[in-house]
């Protein structure tokens, strides 16, 4: 990519609304010591400052076992999954007290989330997952992610940090992943082997040649930047842009929104909403059928709506709230297909109806829509 080009990319960061910011355990922890309050408050002022000029910011934190292990007073690393799960249980503690500490410096409340991949993969807590995060963020509290490690098994276990910041990112379609580091970001080359190693400051973050670069079995793989690319490839389905960047660095996140070429930039090769809706149509199998009257038909053509209850005339086959869902036209032709925000049982109660009846229908409302326009497709 040209460097005019990049600069441009990079020049439009500055209009971003929402952003993921995931901090990595040697920054938050001062390389394995226990908390570093006083750095982890800078964070938070520019967090701060960064909501005061309208940018939303969602915080993916490590650092649990860290502090465990502190209060505990072990030297090192426990090795078995149950005292990693302890450690990690103990030093929530200390983690969460610490944000909120910081945050309420700032007049701004926090929320603690805990995920496990099993949370991402179901679509039913997808899709709650989803909810709860754009409520608390509608309310103006910073949420602060971390796997939920003391329920966590070996194979449900995101592994680290950057693969679950990559999935949170899909989760409320973020514009920016940023991932905060103790190096500068990508290398061509192991910088610590190779004096003529440069940093890579833009590229897509599908380019096959990124592989090599982050390292194989070297010290700079060892370092994360393997799990970064392939977070940045996770991030890239949703078209969310990826910048892997030193987190000690000065103002690191008002910089990087302003525009200024520090770390790398690692973009989706599709704008958004292609990309995600590209993922909605080819990676899920419908489970059922929404049959649409004509003036549904109309407006989902016509403007890309959401979905309302009011337009469904009929409901086939059984699904759970979360799963795709086809919508058709009544000669039985695809018009759209997305995520559903009710069950079949549920839809069959409402169908027909206004949004302002379903709570008295089914005795709450999760969502006014059937199908947000976020998680639809038209065919």
């Amino acid at each position: 990519m040209t460097r005019s080009t990049a600069e441009d990319v990079r020049a439009r960061l500055v209009s971003t609304r929402r952003w993921v910011v995931k901090i990595g355990s040697a920054l938050i922890t001062g390389d394995g010591k226990g908390l570093d309050r006083e750095r982890l408050g800078h964070w938070v002022d520019q967090i701060a400052d960064l909501r005061e000029a309208g940018c939303e910011v969602i915080v993916v934190s490590s650092g649990a076992v860290a502090e465990g292990m502190k209060r505990m007073g072990w030297a090192r690393r426990p090795t078995s999954l149950h005292e990693l799960q302890a450690a990690a249980a103990i030093g929530q503690m200390g983690l969460v007290q610490a944000w909120e500490s910081c945050f309420q410096r700032r007049g701004l409340h926090t929320a603690q989330v805990l995920l496990t991949h099993d949370d991402l993969s179901d679509r039913r807590r997808y899709l709650n997952a989803r909810s709860t995060l754009r409520a608390l963020v509608g309310l103006g509290v910073v949420p602060v992610i971390n796997e939920n490690d003391a329920v966590a098994n070996e194979e449900l276990r995101f592994g680290d940090n950057d693969s679950l910041a990559a999935l949170v990112a899909n989760l409320v379609e973020a514009d920016i992943l940023l991932l905060l580091t103790d190096q500068q970001g990508l290398f061509d080359a192991d910088p610590r082997r190779n004096a003529q190693a440069a940093l890579v400051g833009h590229a897509e973050a599908g380019d096959p040649a990124l592989d090599a670069m982050a390292g194989g079995g070297g010290l700079l793989g060892q370092g994360g930047m393997q799990t970064k690319v392939r977070a940045a490839r996770l991030a890239a389905r949703s078209g969310c842009a990826t910048l892997i960047a030193h987190g000690r660095t000065e103002r690191i996140l008002q910089r990087l929104r302003e525009g200024e070429v520090l770390g790398t930039l690692l973009t989706p090769s599709q704008e958004p909403d292609a990309a995600r809706k590209r993922w909605l149509a080819g990676h899920l199998q419908a489970r059922g059928r929404l049959v649409l009257d004509a003036g549904a038909v109309r407006v989902l053509r016509g403007s890309g709506s959401s979905l309302l209850a009011v337009g469904v005339q009929d409901v086939i086959g059984e699904f759970r709230r979360g799963e795709l869902v086809a919508c058709v036209a009544a000669d039985g032709s695809e018009v759209a297909r997305g995520l559903v925000n009710y069950s079949a049982a549920e839809a069959r109660l409402i169908k027909g109806r206004a949004s302002r009846d379903i709570e008295s229908i089914l005795g709450y409302v999760d969502e006014d829509e059937l199908i947000h326009r976020d998680n639809l497709v038209l065919v």
